[in-house]
């Protein structure tokens, strides 16, 4: 539904030009939720703001449902962005609208029947919860309501694309939660392609598809979920299972185990002990659910170098399981 190639994007005049985006390409499959995470200055809102092209790139093309938009100006861009909704951190509704009169503000402005606007309206209203708050003012809302209308005003003129531009990092937990969970649901139930921006793994645990990692402007790593979990040394995996660094106090084995899907629910820590008399310390774990599926990370310690644990460990890998020599010669 997506498709980011090779864009860059410099700001600054008069001196020192700052690169916020650095060769970046990414693809977004249909229907799918995907994520890209990082801190502040990675580049994550000036990556967004191309795919509604409200920031122009240097170089490089956003395509968006087979159109190459960073081709279009005037009326066909404005046609374009129709199949764009978009979400934001501070809510930016009219305070002197009703919460009803802020969702039909975008079918005013490409002229929808009123009889319609309000068919419309009422029916993505009931979708996010707030059909009994229609004619309330956004003074009379909580923030979590106010991310509501929000959403609403971004679904009304039936998107095919939901943009999310850390729409929750102005929430508590709990309202966050339920944002999220609506997200998901109007990706489950409109069959919408989302791309999200936020700098919290949470987000991405709860509710992403795919993930990338935006660092100084460039991707560092990206792929689905499954696939970055099951990736040697993924970056992303890493924080998804944050396991801490790896102690270095004496001579023997460490080695992290990832599981996910059929394996979370084998008993293979305690198998391996048994069958191979090995004397196992857990040094951590984390379990999450991720994408409908448990999944999660375990770090053991084993009594002496790698090399005696080679069969172990390769019985472990035929199992499905990454498992990542952390310290020791690598078996």
């Amino acid at each position: 539904m997506i498709t980011i190639s090779s864009l860059t994007k410099s700001f600054g005049s008069g001196g020192p030009a700052v690169r916020a985006l650095d060769d970046v390409s990414l693809e977004v499959a249909d229907g799918t939720i995907f994520g890209v995470i990082g801190q502040s200055g990675a580049g994550k809102s000036t990556l967004i703001r191309m795919v509604n092209q409200l920031e122009r790139p240097d170089s490089g093309s956003v395509t968006v449902a087979g159109r190459n938009i960073t081709e279009l100006s005037g009326r066909e861009l404005r046609l374009a962005r129709q199949q764009i909704g978009m979400i934001f951190q501070h809510f930016n509704l009219l305070n002197h609208r009703t919460v009803q009169g802020n969702v039909e503000l975008g079918l005013e402005i490409i002229g929808t029947d009123p009889a319609e606007r309000r068919r419309r309206t009422a029916d993505i209203l009931e979708l996010v919860g707030l059909g009994a708050k229609a004619r309330s003012y956004p003074a009379e809302l909580s923030g979590g309501q106010k991310q509501r209308v929000g959403i609403a005003r971004a679904l009304a003129g039936n998107p095919r694309v939901l943009l999310s531009d850390e729409a929750t990092s102005a929430l508590d937990p709990e309202t966050t939660r339920s944002i999220l969970d609506l997200i998901k649901t109007i990706n489950r139930e409109l069959n919408l392609t989302v791309l999200l921006i936020t700098h919290e793994m949470e987000v991405v645990k709860r509710i992403c598809d795919s993930a990338a990692l935006l660092e100084r402007g460039r991707v560092v790593e990206q792929g689905s979920i499954v696939e970055l979990i099951s990736r040697p040394g993924s970056r992303l995996a890493g924080e998804l299972f944050p396991l801490g660094p790896v102690p270095d106090s004496n001579a023997n084995t460490i080695v992290d185990i990832t599981f996910s899907g059929g394996t979370a629910d084998s008993p293979v820590i305690s198998q391996l002990a048994r069958r191979h008399g090995i004397d196992v310390s857990i040094l951590g774990a984390v379990i999450e659910h991720i994408g409908g599926n448990q999944a999660g990370r375990t770090r053991l310690e084993l009594p002496g170098p790698a090399h005696l644990h080679a069969l172990p460990i390769a019985e472990l890998r035929a199992q499905g399981l990454l498992v990542e020599v952390m310290r020791g010669q690598a078996a």
